[in-house]
């Protein structure tokens, strides 16, 4: 981290907590150390009382104290930490999302899990790309908990109509979508969204690109590089040179993707594994007409795609941090994690259970957890990206090269510049 962002995060953490008598003494376990508090974000789990009922008996046969669970909407969350770090309030535990987490080990309100994890056995069936993004500075601070991955999401009906499969190869995926567009003009045949990252970067990285690249503890941008410009040529070109896409969708992020998906108005598109329940609770008519495969890679195989998920990360405050280690090896357990994952509707941060997954998920799951054991891939483990992401700097090069406003290499060179000085370059 620069000195120029850890001052900037010194004056906003003294800041906060001027500002903040409120909070003192709210959320902290501090108060009772036979209470262990924990926060978890709000949404994930359609219903998560019952289990969270149910871990709170389990941990308390286990350690003779109880559990406060309180629920954090996701749209709050990181605001809501923000002011708790500043103003010393933190929970005991709490779930993080996997791209704050070297944020909040930077600024030191974590504590590190290393030697607890080898101790417990944990390390060896942790999901490789969850592991590094609860990695920082060489220590982990992230426990895997649970994950969702971007793979192809495609219409089995239309594609066994036009005698099409799904594409094995950037070349096939290309063709496939011209083929689609042709044959179904009233659907959109690959939306290339303006407004996702994530979508984006699985051909960054399916082109043998990054998004940065770290040297001595410093991150450079490589997006303008030669093989992360291929990657954004050939994504933004199924909309530019082959109108696979629709106007339209030059400003669509993810959740406008599914909308359309639900829609019937798209007949392949890169989507999460967390989006096929939600489209089939939305629109039952379309049970039996979905179908997933991995992305394809350039020249064959998978091409890397995010995997975004959550840890659980103990902070500082904690009071009794051996019982709060008890809570997250509870909870990371094969029994919780797998109940968690089945009613979320996500993967469980555990390879053996993600494996379990793929052999016996179906048709419209395997796909996925295949893609999050073989290609899960993270962004940059620097606080800094998070700049980067708010700035929207990946969507607005997208945008521009769509409108017409830059070619891609200008546009890419334009989001390295951004990158850089966000990385203090």
């Amino acid at each position: 981290m620069t000195n120029r962002v850890r001052r900037g995060a010194a004056a906003l953490a003294t800041a906060l907590f001027l500002t903040l008598p409120a909070l003192a003494g709210c959320g902290n376990g501090a108060a009772d150390a036979g209470t262990l508090t924990v926060w978890i974000m709000e949404g994930t789990n359609p219903d998560p009382g019952p289990f969270f009922e149910d871990v709170s008996r389990e941990f308390a046969e286990r350690t003779g104290a109880e559990l406060d669970v309180q629920y954090v909407p996701w749209p709050d969350a990181h605001d809501k930490f923000t002011k708790a770090m500043a103003g010393g309030t933190t929970p005991d535990v709490a779930e993080i999302g996997s791209t704050w987490t070297s944020e909040f080990a930077d600024a030191g309100a974590l504590v590190g899990l290393g030697e607890r994890s080898r101790d417990a056995g944990l390390d060896d069936d942790m999901v490789p790309a969850l592991r590094t993004a609860g990695t920082y500075d060489g220590e982990l601070y992230g426990i895997p908990w649970y994950a969702g991955v971007r793979a192809l999401l495609y219409r089995r009906d239309v594609f066994d109509q036009h005698g099409l499969r799904a594409p094995a190869d950037w070349d096939e995926l290309r063709e496939t979508a011209v083929a689609l567009e042709e044959a179904e003009p009233d659907m959109l045949a690959f939306p290339v969204l303006g407004d996702s990252e994530y979508t984006l970067d699985a051909f960054v990285w399916g082109a043998g690109g990054n998004l940065a690249t770290q040297s001595d503890g410093h991150w450079t941008a490589t997006i303008d590089r030669p093989d992360a410009v291929r990657g954004v040529d050939f994504y933004t070109s199924l909309a530019t040179e082959h109108g696979t896409s629709a106007k339209a969708a030059t400003t669509w992020n993810e959740a406008d993707l599914v909308a359309a998906i639900t829609d019937g108005k798209v007949a392949m598109a890169v989507a999460g594994s967390w989006t096929p329940a939600t489209i089939l609770a939305d629109n039952p008519e379309l049970h039996g007409k979905l179908a997933a495969a991995t992305i394809p890679g350039a020249d064959g195989g998978i091409s890397p795609s995010f995997l975004g998920g959550s840890h659980l990360g103990i902070f500082n405050t904690a009071p009794d941090q051996d019982l709060a280690w008890e809570f997250v090896e509870l909870m990371t357990s094969e029994e919780y994690a797998a109940q968690w994952a089945e009613q979320s509707g996500y993967f469980a941060g555990r390879t053996s259970l993600v494996a379990r997954t793929e052999r016996d998920g179906g048709p419209l799951v395997a796909p996925f957890a295949r893609q999050m054991i073989e290609a899960g891939r993270t962004v940059p483990t620097t606080p800094a990206y998070g700049e980067i992401q708010g700035k929207k700097v990946f969507a607005q090069m997208v945008q521009s090269i769509l409108n017409g406003k830059q070619s891609v290499s200008e546009a890419a060179q334009a989001a390295a510049d951004d990158m850089d000085r966000s990385f203090g370059n």
